[in-house]
């Protein structure tokens, strides 16, 4: 049977936190969830376009609970202070959806140094989810989503010696590097929960070949590289919608049968309704997630230790 936003199970007096929900799959993931009651923190950057997004939301979700925080994933400060601000408010969280990201965009820093890509799509993510986690820890049956793409099959391990591709940068080299990273992010993180007893799960999804707003932001910050241009062309003619995209996050995060360490995709690879995928394991699979702790470790100097935040 296909999965849709009809199977989603009641989500009130649950809080779930939305990164990049003002735009693109955010949003829908957003609206979704605040259709079924939950309580829902857009964490997003662009705080004007998120104004807008909330209206939208709620001209046709008249009751949704929605919060704003602030968070730009490209510097470690922000992602900090917002993170704190989320902690402040809430004792439990059910959700996290690491969704956020950039795409095959021109060479660019973040705020620390970091390649944009990988820093905002991995790093700032990894910086969220540890300082996250101990209100995550706190909830029975937590659950944690990171959006990857179908893309981590180009990607290569992160190379500890040069994470940031220095001398080596290409777009969409990046891009394959960062999306593999929430892959194994999301694998890795599930080995540390399972390990320390927690019930929290990590689950890992991707959109397939979504008509989104990332597709035009691509081709702009490009400066409208042949390959991006490509790429947009194909989403506008033969994506889907940001809405269905969305769904394959939606059944990570809210399907009573998903369990962690699981994958779910679109059925025909970029499209189709949402299923739980194979997960290839590439050789090299527990050296590589070893490599990417320690890079993300030694890069945000924040460390994911679940006992330890268990504890807190």
């Amino acid at each position: 049977m296909s999965w849709s936003t009809a199977d989603i199970p009641d989500q009130h007096g649950r809080t779930a936190v939305v990164t990049g929900a003002n735009g693109g799959l955010g949003l829908e993931t957003a609206r979704q969830l605040a259709a079924k009651g939950a309580h829902v923190v857009m964490a997003v950057r662009n705080q004007k376009k998120a104004a807008a997004a909330v209206d939208e939301i709620r001209a046709g979700v008249p009751d949704a609970s929605l919060e704003l925080v602030a968070l730009d994933l490209s510097a470690q400060a922000s992602v900090r202070a917002a993170a704190g601000q989320i902690m402040a408010v809430h004792q439990g969280i059910d959700l996290l959806i690491n969704n956020a990201g950039v795409m095959g965009i021109a060479e660019a820093k973040t705020a620390d140094g970091f390649e944009m890509q990988f820093g905002v799509d991995h790093l700032g993510h990894w910086s969220l989810t540890a300082l996250l986690l101990p209100a995550l820890l706190r909830t029975p049956g937590a659950r944690i989503v990171t959006v990857t793409s179908t893309a981590h099959h180009m990607g290569r391990a992160v190379d500890p010696a040069n994470p940031h591709l220095r001398g080596r940068y290409r777009p969409w080299r990046a891009y394959g590097q960062a999306k593999l990273a929430n892959f194994h992010f999301g694998l890795g993180l599930q080995r540390e929960l399972e390990k320390a007893g927690a019930s929290t799960a990590s689950l890992i999804a991707h959109p397939g070949l979504s008509n989104t707003d990332l597709q035009a932001v691509s081709v702009q910050q490009s400066g409208g590289g042949a390959s991006q241009r490509f790429f947009h062309f194909l989403a506008r003619r033969t994506g889907m919608s940001a809405a269905d995209g969305a769904l394959s996050q939606l059944r990570a995060a809210t399907d009573p049968a998903a369990a962690g360490g699981e994958f779910y995709g679109p059925l025909f690879v970029n499209s189709g309704p949402p299923v739980r995928k194979l997960i290839v394991r590439r050789l090299g699979m527990d050296q590589a997630i070893a490599a990417l702790w320690a890079v993300s470790e030694r890069e945000t100097g924040i460390a994911i230790d679940v006992r330890a935040a268990t504890a807190g």
